[in-house]
């Protein structure tokens, strides 16, 4: 069965059910919208305010922002809805429990000091053992189920004042030490080709062709400095999504993801690279923030492609990867200068280098 999509124009309950989450996180006023002359009172229409609160909603949540209610969006609206302390929280392999409250959870685990290494809303594993560490300091029976007695205990152990992110903190220095014991000839790398349909406008090659050229390029770059570099697909063969994706990394132990991509949009005046690492209201990825900014540097400095910075972003791929993860969208498929550019395999091969250099600079150790 297809995913339901909603956009600007439809109606219909599950409108509705979108108008009333948004309602629910205070997004919307709920005076405003209407039911369809004819329609029960329960039809309401995707209208210009429920639009803008969609964007609202995608902005603050690091989603693509387009208005459009696909199944990450309406994803990530349910878990918005639970906030610390709504519902009993506990780690279930086979049944992982994601939702806002979860990150608020991990978030004041960290603030406490307890170590986690990011805040992505995901109750796993090492939540699990954080909690039940809590729970053993604390004096509470140590059985990693996060009911009223640990929010109460966590109420009363919140601190008044709080510094900076300490996992952010910790990742950096976690690198740091990294880089000291490994380099680029010892990393594990996982690289994905994203896998879009359509093809490049004006051009007779699909945005797949191009991903996998430059990943496959880019793999024979760095397979050169003695890197394990690991591809998520064939040319031609099976694509996995991204949550499929995230695994494989995770399970291979990588120290670095690198998604490449090409953007779309309806206006094709859209144009140039942007970088995306993982990132939030609560949490965001130092490494991931000094990778996605030194492949902008490189690619902008060396290709005719304008630069469209980096940005915190929570797809499943960013959220999910335990390791630094940037996806790189190489231009817009929909531009007709961009498409010109990458569909040459000299650029291709010059955005393959430039990444190559990107992921040299940030293994070279710092002195001191």
């Amino acid at each position: 069965m297809s995913a339901v999509i909603l956009k600007h124009g439809d109606i219909g309950p599950a409108v509705k059910e979108v108008r009333d989450r948004l309602v629910h996180l205070g997004l919307l006023d709920p005076k405003i919208g209407s039911a369809q002359p004819g329609e029960e009172n329960d039809t309401f229409n995707f209208d210009d305010a429920l639009l803008s609160a969609v964007k609202v909603f995608q902005q603050s949540r690091g989603l693509t922002v387009d208005g459009i209610v696909g199944p990450r969006t309406m994803r990530r609206l349910d878990e918005a809805r639970w906030k610390i302390g709504d519902r009993v929280l506990s780690f279930t392999p086979g049944h992982i429990v994601h939702g806002e409250d979860v990150a608020q959870l991990q978030q004041r685990l960290g603030e406490l000091g307890f170590t986690l290494d990011r805040v992505d809303g995901v109750f796993g594993r090492q939540t699990d053992r954080c909690v039940r560490d809590f729970q053993a300091n604390v004096g509470l029976r140590v059985d990693g189920i996060c009911g009223p007695e640990v929010f109460r205990a966590i109420t009363r152990l919140d601190r008044t004042i709080t510094g900076g992110s300490q996992e952010h903190l910790r990742e950096l220095a976690s690198w740091d030490s990294f880089g000291r014991t490994r380099t680029l000839e010892t990393a594990t790398i996982v690289l994905e080709p994203v896998s879009k349909p359509g093809t490049l406008i004006n051009q007779d090659i699909s945005i797949s062709e191009v991903c996998w050229d430059i990943a496959n390029r880019l793999e024979g770059r760095l397979a050169a400095h003695g890197t394990l570099v690991l591809l998520t697909r064939a040319k031609s063969g099976q694509v996995q999504g991204e949550r499929a994706n995230a695994a494989f990394a995770n399970e291979q132990n990588a120290d670095l993801v690198i998604s490449i991509s090409m953007d779309t949009y309806v206006n094709d005046r859209a144009c140039g690279v942007a970088s995306y690492y993982f990132g939030h209201e609560f949490s965001r990825s130092a490494i991931g923030l000094q990778l996605a900014e030194l492949i902008q540097e490189e690619i902008s400095a060396s290709t005719e492609l304008s630069d469209n910075q980096a940005h915190a972003k929570t797809g499943d791929l960013l959220r999910l990867t335990r390791m630094p993860t940037v996806r790189v969208e190489i231009g817009y498929a929909t531009n007709p200068t961009d498409a010109a550019l990458v569909s040459q395999p000299l650029v291709r091969d010059q955005i393959a280098a430039n990444l190559e250099s990107a992921i040299s600079r940030l293994f070279t150790p710092r002195i001191g």
